[in-house]
């Protein structure tokens, strides 16, 4: 138990009735959460304003409230006033686990594609070579032997902070964040430093109501990272790096494909072989070695690069390094389905055209047999996206297979209709079956050899979401049963 003096410490507030001399049990941004001894925060969100719940609060045992606009509560509750409760959020949450971050080396990677994979790259290496290493990120949060599954890529910060202590509890010496510009736009990392912080690229996406307002304030988010960490590392390739790290304050690397890069990748490779594909490159600059991925694309190029410029600072072993980026995985990320045929399965998390495209470019450029792509969108969304998407398909599949995603509130066969509208502007070949596990069946059933089969869309996802309820599942099983099921 903490004093609210001390929660304070690092807070910019004014005080407008109370004392702070009062020990504070819990702190709370949920009313439904209050107990006896509570501080309060008062989040302003753009459903749900805090504020309107501050006599339920105090009903409940808050003593304390954090708020951003004037309020009459009894005489007896302290009330702080912020410029900003979110911002306020963060640091006494850092306050309150009493400042995790400051025992763990944080790691945090921002960009358009390519943070889970880099992660979960970054988190096999390090604990390959001995240090225990945390991990928070779209997929789930990794506390010693505690997995949770995530809501959000950069949870809110009374969560990032509880993640972290309970990473030091478990023994952690680093901790590895995918960091949204979300995260960042809403103070989600505010309250520490980040040890590294890792540009990886960047694309327009996320620009639209309760997201960004345009791509310039997008691209002003994901700078921030290097306003708040120790070292920058970006990849110098991006046509945008330079604006991303404006006004750092972090000493700045570099990786990429192009020379003048701090760690280049040279002698780029693509590795094919029955049912696999790979990639290999040599590297020049601060880290001479041969690598090799078990993951297809120059994307997997960018992503174990990223890595191998974190791990360099903490002086991991070449063999190390080596051994665990050939078989690093990210789940639902560019991930292979073992077939034991002649054709290979992949399933991969790409839901939008953007991510689409550069993952069927990359396929196409090993050549396959055919390029085979089964996909669906996701209800209570945008059409337009469900229409790029079908254009994209079309473009560059050898044969689509429209399918359904999570539908959501809408009707299954009225998002199908759409994804066709995209895919009618092309002279792609597709057919359309609803149901996905019968897509997958129809797929391996004619699969050639030297086919390259995408899912897409699901990715990690181990859920069908209709009508408000989420039914069990998952691509790989459903692959896997097909696989089984194939010519019987």
């Amino acid at each position: 138990m903490k004093s609210l003096k001390q929660l304070l410490e690092r807070v910019e507030y004014t005080l407008e009735q109370g004392e702070l001399e009062k020990e504070i049990q819990y702190l709370v941004y949920d009313s439904r959460k209050v107990k006896e001894n509570t501080l309060f925060v008062c989040i302003e969100g753009t459903a749900v304003d805090g504020h309107d719940y501050i006599d339920m609060a105090v009903e409940k045992g808050a003593t304390a409230l954090v708020v951003t606009k004037d309020v009459t509560v009894g005489k007896e509750i302290t009330v702080i006033k912020v410029k900003d409760s979110r911002e306020a959020l963060a640091y006494l949450s850092a306050a309150y686990f009493d400042y995790p971050a400051d025992k763990l080396k944080v790691i945090g990677v921002t960009g358009t594609k390519g943070k889970t994979t880099t992660t979960y790259m970054v988190r096999s290496v390090l604990e390959n070579a001995g240090y225990k290493t945390g991990l928070i990120g779209t997929i789930e949060a990794i506390m010693g032997d505690e997995v949770i599954p995530a809501v959000n890529t950069t949870p809110e910060s009374y969560l990032v902070q509880e993640y972290f202590a309970k990473m030091v509890e478990a023994g952690c010496e680093a901790a590895v964040m995918e960091v949204s510009s979300q995260g960042l736009k809403m103070h989600r990392t505010d309250g520490f430093t980040f040890e590294l912080g890792v540009f990886t690229n960047l694309e327009p996406d996320h620009i639209g109501p309760n997201e960004h307002e345009s791509f310039e304030e997008y691209m002003q988010c994901k700078g921030m990272l290097f306003k708040k960490c120790r070292h920058g590392i970006v990849n110098a390739d991006d046509s945008h790096y330079k604006q991303v790290l404006e006004g750092h304050t972090c000493t700045v690397e570099t990786y990429g494909l192009n020379p003048g890069a701090s760690l280049q990748a040279v002698n780029i490779e693509l590795v094919k072989r029955p049912g696999y594909l790979g990639i290999a490159y040599d590297t020049v600059g601060s880290y001479q070695g041969h690598m090799e991925v078990d993951m297809p694309g120059k994307f997997s190029v960018y992503n174990s690069l990223a890595a191998l410029a974190i791990c360099r600072h903490f002086d991991v072993e070449e063999a190390t390094m080596k051994k665990v980026l050939k078989e690093a995985k990210a789940r639902g990320r560019v991930e292979k389905v073992e077939t034991g045929k002649g054709y290979t399965v992949l399933l991969d998390y790409a839901h939008n055209a953007m991510a689409l495209e550069s993952l069927l470019s990359t396929m196409k450029e090993y050549q396959p047999g055919r390029l085979v792509c089964i996909f669906g969108c996701g209800g209570n969304r945008s059409k337009l996206r469900r229409f790029e998407m079908g254009e994209v398909s079309g473009k560059l599949a050898d044969y689509t297979i429209i399918t359904s995603d999570n539908p959501r509130d809408e009707e299954p066969k009225d998002i199908l209709a759409d994804i066709e509208t995209g895919m009618k502007k092309t002279d792609g070949n597709y057919c359309m079956i609803e149901d996905r596990k019968e897509a997958i069946q129809y797929a391996v059933d004619n699969a050639k050899e030297g086919d390259v089969i995408i899912v897409a869309g699901k990715g990690h996802e181990d859920y069908q979401e209709i009508k408000g309820v989420k039914y069990h599942m998952d691509d790989r099983e459903l692959i896997k049963d097909a696989l089984q099921n194939a010519g019987v």
